[in-house]
Protein backbone atom coordinates (compact mmCIF):
# COMPACT_ATOMS: atom_id res chain seq x y z
CA UNK A 1 0.00 0.00 0.00
CA UNK A 2 1.26 3.73 -0.91
CA UNK A 3 0.28 6.84 -0.65
CA UNK A 4 -0.42 7.40 -4.04
CA UNK A 5 -3.00 4.34 -3.89
CA UNK A 6 -5.11 5.92 -1.03
CA UNK A 7 -5.22 9.31 -3.18
CA UNK A 8 -6.50 7.33 -6.33
CA UNK A 9 -9.01 5.49 -3.65
CA UNK A 10 -10.31 8.90 -2.01
CA UNK A 11 -10.90 10.30 -5.46
CA UNK A 12 -12.75 7.29 -7.04
CA UNK A 13 -15.34 7.50 -4.07
CA UNK A 14 -15.56 11.19 -3.95
CA UNK A 15 -16.16 11.19 -7.69
CA UNK A 16 -18.61 8.07 -7.58
CA UNK A 17 -17.59 6.56 -10.53
CA UNK A 18 -14.02 5.05 -12.16
CA UNK A 19 -14.13 7.23 -15.36
CA UNK A 20 -14.51 10.49 -13.71
CA UNK A 21 -11.97 9.58 -11.48
CA UNK A 22 -9.97 8.97 -13.78
CA UNK A 23 -10.44 12.02 -15.75
CA UNK A 24 -9.42 13.95 -12.42
CA UNK A 25 -6.39 12.51 -12.17
CA UNK A 26 -5.46 12.45 -15.96
CA UNK A 27 -5.06 8.76 -16.03
CA UNK A 28 -6.40 5.52 -18.13
CA UNK A 29 -9.38 4.03 -16.20
CA UNK A 30 -7.83 0.26 -16.78
CA UNK A 31 -4.97 1.72 -14.74
CA UNK A 32 -6.93 2.81 -12.08
CA UNK A 33 -9.48 0.08 -12.30
CA UNK A 34 -5.78 -1.49 -11.77
CA UNK A 35 -4.69 -0.03 -8.91
CA UNK A 36 -7.88 0.22 -6.86
CA UNK A 37 -7.86 -3.49 -7.45
CA UNK A 38 -4.29 -4.19 -6.37
CA UNK A 39 -5.13 -1.81 -3.26
CA UNK A 40 -8.29 -4.57 -2.46
CA UNK A 41 -6.01 -7.57 -2.62
CA UNK A 42 -3.43 -5.75 -0.18
CA UNK A 43 -6.22 -5.14 2.31
CA UNK A 44 -7.77 -8.90 1.62
CA UNK A 45 -11.12 -7.03 1.21
CA UNK A 46 -14.17 -5.63 -1.61
CA UNK A 47 -13.37 -1.58 -0.75
CA UNK A 48 -16.36 -0.94 -3.66
CA UNK A 49 -19.72 -1.89 -4.77
CA UNK A 50 -19.56 -1.59 -8.80
CA UNK A 51 -22.99 -0.81 -10.66
CA UNK A 52 -23.93 0.85 -14.15
CA UNK A 53 -24.48 3.97 -11.98
CA UNK A 54 -21.04 3.84 -10.68
CA UNK A 55 -19.32 2.71 -7.12
CA UNK A 56 -20.34 3.27 -3.62
CA UNK A 57 -18.37 2.37 -0.49
CA UNK A 58 -18.71 -0.87 1.41
CA UNK A 59 -18.22 -0.47 5.15
CA UNK A 60 -14.06 -1.32 5.05
CA UNK A 61 -14.11 1.13 1.95
CA UNK A 62 -15.63 3.88 4.25
CA UNK A 63 -13.28 3.17 7.04
CA UNK A 64 -10.43 3.15 4.92
CA UNK A 65 -12.16 6.45 3.07
CA UNK A 66 -11.61 8.06 6.66
CA UNK A 67 -8.25 6.65 7.55
CA UNK A 68 -6.52 7.14 4.15
CA UNK A 69 -7.77 11.87 4.56
CA UNK A 70 -6.40 11.30 7.89
CA UNK A 71 -3.22 10.12 6.93
CA UNK A 72 -2.56 11.89 3.95
CA UNK A 73 -3.17 14.84 5.99
CA UNK A 74 -0.77 14.03 7.84
CA UNK A 75 1.62 13.05 5.16
CA UNK A 76 1.31 16.63 3.73
CA UNK A 77 1.95 18.40 7.11
CA UNK A 78 5.04 16.30 7.29
CA UNK A 79 6.35 17.19 3.86
CA UNK A 80 5.23 20.45 4.85
CA UNK A 81 7.69 21.29 7.72
CA UNK A 82 10.26 19.20 6.64
CA UNK A 83 9.95 22.30 3.20
CA UNK A 84 10.09 25.09 5.85
CA UNK A 85 13.71 23.50 8.01
CA UNK A 86 16.74 25.57 7.34
CA UNK A 87 18.51 23.75 5.06
CA UNK A 88 22.24 24.04 4.13
CA UNK A 89 25.35 22.11 6.40
CA UNK A 90 24.80 21.32 10.15
CA UNK A 91 27.16 20.28 12.49
CA UNK A 92 29.80 21.80 15.48
CA UNK A 93 32.56 23.41 14.63
CA UNK A 94 35.22 24.93 17.42
CA UNK A 95 37.69 28.12 16.12
CA UNK A 96 40.76 29.01 17.85
CA UNK A 97 41.83 32.62 17.64
CA UNK A 98 43.98 34.75 19.76
CA UNK A 99 41.16 36.95 22.19
CA UNK A 100 41.73 40.71 20.36
CA UNK A 101 41.10 39.14 16.93
CA UNK A 102 38.17 37.25 18.66
CA UNK A 103 36.77 40.50 19.80
CA UNK A 104 36.54 42.40 16.50
CA UNK A 105 35.76 39.31 14.13
CA UNK A 106 33.50 37.04 16.07
CA UNK A 107 30.37 38.92 16.18
CA UNK A 108 30.39 39.57 12.44
CA UNK A 109 31.42 36.06 11.88
CA UNK A 110 28.60 34.67 14.08
CA UNK A 111 26.06 36.91 12.82
CA UNK A 112 26.43 35.99 9.08
CA UNK A 113 26.28 32.44 10.01
CA UNK A 114 23.08 32.88 11.57
CA UNK A 115 21.95 33.64 8.03
CA UNK A 116 23.66 30.99 5.86
CA UNK A 117 24.25 28.38 7.85
CA UNK A 118 21.52 28.27 11.07
CA UNK A 119 22.33 24.55 11.93
CA UNK A 120 26.05 24.82 12.53
CA UNK A 121 26.75 25.36 16.41
CA UNK A 122 30.27 27.64 16.67
CA UNK A 123 32.46 27.27 19.86
CA UNK A 124 34.88 29.97 20.14
CA UNK A 125 37.98 29.26 22.03
CA UNK A 126 40.11 32.62 22.29
CA UNK A 127 43.38 33.20 24.51
CA UNK A 128 46.88 33.85 24.06
CA UNK A 129 48.25 33.14 20.67
CA UNK A 130 50.48 29.93 21.97
CA UNK A 131 47.54 28.62 23.29
CA UNK A 132 45.83 28.59 20.19
CA UNK A 133 48.31 26.98 18.55
CA UNK A 134 48.09 24.64 21.50
CA UNK A 135 44.64 23.66 20.45
CA UNK A 136 44.98 23.35 16.94
CA UNK A 137 48.05 20.65 17.27
CA UNK A 138 45.84 18.74 19.96
CA UNK A 139 43.56 18.65 17.48
CA UNK A 140 40.48 20.51 20.02
CA UNK A 141 39.89 23.22 17.58
CA UNK A 142 38.35 22.53 13.88
CA UNK A 143 39.84 25.91 12.44
CA UNK A 144 42.59 28.50 13.92
CA UNK A 145 43.82 31.86 13.52
CA UNK A 146 47.65 32.10 14.43
CA UNK A 147 50.03 34.86 14.86
CA UNK A 148 53.34 35.26 13.08
CA UNK A 149 53.15 31.54 12.32
CA UNK A 150 53.36 30.69 8.62
CA UNK A 151 53.88 26.99 8.99
CA UNK A 152 53.63 24.39 11.33
CA UNK A 153 53.95 20.77 11.35
CA UNK A 154 50.64 19.03 11.08
CA UNK A 155 48.90 21.81 10.64
CA UNK A 156 48.13 23.30 7.05
CA UNK A 157 48.55 26.97 7.23
CA UNK A 158 47.29 29.73 4.75
CA UNK A 159 48.28 33.47 4.92
CA UNK A 160 45.58 35.41 5.61
CA UNK A 161 46.40 39.16 6.67
CA UNK A 162 48.86 41.41 8.18
CA UNK A 163 48.07 44.63 10.21
CA UNK A 164 50.46 47.32 11.97
CA UNK A 165 51.60 47.60 15.66
CA UNK A 166 50.24 51.35 17.38
CA UNK A 167 51.32 52.76 20.29
CA UNK A 168 47.93 54.38 22.61
CA UNK A 169 47.61 56.36 25.49
CA UNK A 170 46.85 59.79 27.37
CA UNK A 171 48.50 62.49 25.76
CA UNK A 172 47.82 64.75 28.94
CA UNK A 173 51.04 67.45 28.37
CA UNK A 174 51.34 67.60 24.58
CA UNK A 175 54.91 65.99 24.57
CA UNK A 176 53.94 62.99 22.25
CA UNK A 177 51.78 64.83 19.58
CA UNK A 178 54.81 66.85 19.08
CA UNK A 179 56.81 64.18 18.60
CA UNK A 180 54.31 62.71 15.76
CA UNK A 181 54.91 62.49 11.95
CA UNK A 182 52.14 62.77 9.19
CA UNK A 183 51.66 58.97 7.60
CA UNK A 184 53.45 58.72 4.34
CA UNK A 185 52.13 55.42 3.15
CA UNK A 186 54.98 53.94 0.40
CA UNK A 187 54.11 49.91 0.66
CA UNK A 188 51.63 47.52 0.70
CA UNK A 189 51.83 47.14 4.42
CA UNK A 190 51.62 51.12 5.11
CA UNK A 191 48.62 51.58 2.75
CA UNK A 192 46.55 49.62 5.42
CA UNK A 193 46.40 52.58 7.66
CA UNK A 194 44.40 55.79 6.70
CA UNK A 195 46.35 58.59 5.69
CA UNK A 196 45.22 60.49 8.52
CA UNK A 197 46.83 58.31 11.23
CA UNK A 198 50.19 59.81 12.54
CA UNK A 199 53.66 57.89 12.89
CA UNK A 200 55.77 57.57 16.01
CA UNK A 201 59.39 56.55 15.94
CA UNK A 202 59.59 53.39 17.92
CA UNK A 203 62.68 54.59 20.01
CA UNK A 204 60.05 57.82 21.18
CA UNK A 205 57.52 54.97 21.84
CA UNK A 206 60.03 53.20 23.76
CA UNK A 207 60.50 55.57 26.09
CA UNK A 208 56.76 56.60 27.03
CA UNK A 209 56.12 55.34 30.40
CA UNK A 210 54.44 52.04 29.49
CA UNK A 211 51.85 49.60 30.47
CA UNK A 212 52.14 46.29 28.90
CA UNK A 213 51.50 42.54 29.52
CA UNK A 214 54.49 39.70 30.39
CA UNK A 215 56.65 38.27 28.26
CA UNK A 216 54.22 34.95 27.74
CA UNK A 217 52.12 37.80 25.26
CA UNK A 218 53.40 37.74 22.23
CA UNK A 219 52.81 41.78 21.81
CA UNK A 220 55.05 42.09 24.62
CA UNK A 221 58.24 40.03 22.61
CA UNK A 222 57.73 41.97 19.55
CA UNK A 223 58.10 45.21 21.41
CA UNK A 224 61.15 43.52 23.32
CA UNK A 225 62.52 41.98 20.13
CA UNK A 226 62.41 45.13 18.28
CA UNK A 227 64.07 46.91 21.14
CA UNK A 228 66.68 44.64 21.98
CA UNK A 229 67.49 44.54 18.11
CA UNK A 230 68.20 48.35 18.80
CA UNK A 231 70.01 48.47 21.88
CA UNK A 232 66.57 50.60 23.29
CA UNK A 233 65.42 50.31 27.00
CA UNK A 234 61.71 50.15 27.68
CA UNK A 235 60.44 51.82 29.84
CA UNK A 236 57.04 49.55 32.02
CA UNK A 237 55.83 50.95 34.66
CA UNK A 238 53.50 48.40 35.01
CA UNK A 239 53.01 45.01 33.92
CA UNK A 240 49.99 42.62 34.19
CA UNK A 241 48.74 39.79 32.33
CA UNK A 242 45.36 40.84 32.07
CA UNK A 243 44.41 42.68 28.89
CA UNK A 244 41.73 44.35 31.20
CA UNK A 245 43.53 46.15 33.67
CA UNK A 246 45.90 47.18 30.64
CA UNK A 247 42.96 48.66 29.52
CA UNK A 248 42.06 50.05 32.29
CA UNK A 249 45.34 51.83 33.24
CA UNK A 250 46.17 53.46 30.37
CA UNK A 251 42.39 54.67 29.59
CA UNK A 252 43.34 56.74 33.32
CA UNK A 253 46.53 57.98 31.98
CA UNK A 254 48.57 55.82 33.72
CA UNK A 255 50.99 55.54 30.82
CA UNK A 256 51.14 54.04 26.76
CA UNK A 257 50.87 50.53 25.26
CA UNK A 258 50.85 48.78 22.33
CA UNK A 259 48.30 47.42 20.57
CA UNK A 260 47.53 45.77 17.10
CA UNK A 261 45.08 47.38 14.91
CA UNK A 262 42.68 44.67 15.21
CA UNK A 263 41.94 46.18 18.89
CA UNK A 264 41.49 49.87 17.52
CA UNK A 265 38.06 49.58 17.25
CA UNK A 266 37.98 49.11 20.95
CA UNK A 267 39.97 52.38 21.80
CA UNK A 268 37.89 55.53 23.25
CA UNK A 269 36.19 58.41 21.06
CA UNK A 270 38.38 60.90 19.57
CA UNK A 271 39.52 62.80 22.19
CA UNK A 272 41.99 65.98 21.87
CA UNK A 273 44.74 64.07 24.71
CA UNK A 274 44.29 60.56 23.07
CA UNK A 275 46.81 59.79 21.06
CA UNK A 276 46.88 56.93 18.29
CA UNK A 277 49.66 56.34 16.24
CA UNK A 278 51.65 53.82 13.55
CA UNK A 279 54.95 52.61 14.79
CA UNK A 280 57.65 52.94 12.97
CA UNK A 281 61.56 52.22 12.26
CA UNK A 282 61.24 50.05 12.99
CA UNK A 283 57.33 49.01 11.83
CA UNK A 284 56.08 46.50 14.20
CA UNK A 285 53.29 44.09 11.98
CA UNK A 286 51.47 40.85 13.09
CA UNK A 287 50.85 38.75 10.23
CA UNK A 288 47.81 36.05 10.71
CA UNK A 289 47.31 32.80 9.20
CA UNK A 290 44.61 30.58 8.73
CA UNK A 291 45.17 27.16 10.12
CA UNK A 292 43.53 23.74 9.61
CA UNK A 293 44.33 20.24 10.70
CA UNK A 294 46.55 18.56 7.94
CA UNK A 295 45.34 15.60 5.93
CA UNK A 296 41.62 16.16 7.60
CA UNK A 297 38.40 16.56 5.41
CA UNK A 298 37.14 19.30 6.01
CA UNK A 299 33.04 19.10 6.18
CA UNK A 300 30.34 21.37 5.36
CA UNK A 301 29.76 22.69 8.47
CA UNK A 302 33.37 23.55 8.84
CA UNK A 303 33.78 24.74 5.16
CA UNK A 304 30.79 27.61 6.00
CA UNK A 305 32.58 28.65 9.27
CA UNK A 306 35.63 29.08 7.16
CA UNK A 307 34.20 31.17 4.23
CA UNK A 308 32.18 32.76 6.51
CA UNK A 309 35.34 34.37 8.62
CA UNK A 310 37.03 35.10 5.53
CA UNK A 311 34.48 36.83 3.81
CA UNK A 312 34.00 38.97 7.61
CA UNK A 313 37.66 39.64 7.64
CA UNK A 314 38.01 40.48 4.23
CA UNK A 315 34.65 42.91 4.43
CA UNK A 316 36.00 44.85 7.53
CA UNK A 317 39.43 45.44 6.12
CA UNK A 318 37.74 46.83 2.99
CA UNK A 319 35.53 48.84 4.84
CA UNK A 320 38.18 49.71 7.03
CA UNK A 321 37.21 48.88 10.29
CA UNK A 322 40.39 46.59 10.47
CA UNK A 323 43.27 48.20 8.92
CA UNK A 324 44.93 45.73 7.68
CA UNK A 325 46.39 44.03 4.47
CA UNK A 326 44.44 41.08 3.31
CA UNK A 327 46.60 38.53 2.50
CA UNK A 328 44.45 35.05 1.74
CA UNK A 329 44.52 33.83 -1.88
CA UNK A 330 41.69 31.65 -2.55
CA UNK A 331 42.83 27.92 -3.84
CA UNK A 332 41.52 26.61 -7.25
Amino acid sequence: MDLRSLRYFIAVLEAGSLSRAAASLYIAQPALTAQIKKLEAELDTQLLERSHAGVTPTSAGLQLYEDARRLLSDADAMRDRIRQLPQGPEGSVTIALPFLLASLLMGPVLMALRETAPRVRVFVLDDLSLMVKKAMLDRRADLGVLVDTPAVDGLECRPLAREAMFVCGQDADGGVRALLQPSTPKGRREAATPPGRPTLDFDHAARLPLVLQSRRFSIRRSVEEAAAARGTALHIVHEHDSARVIRSLYLHGAGFTFTPACALHDAPPARADWVVARVVQPELVRTYSLALPAGRVRDAATQAVMEALLSQSRRLIDQGAWEAEWLHRDRP
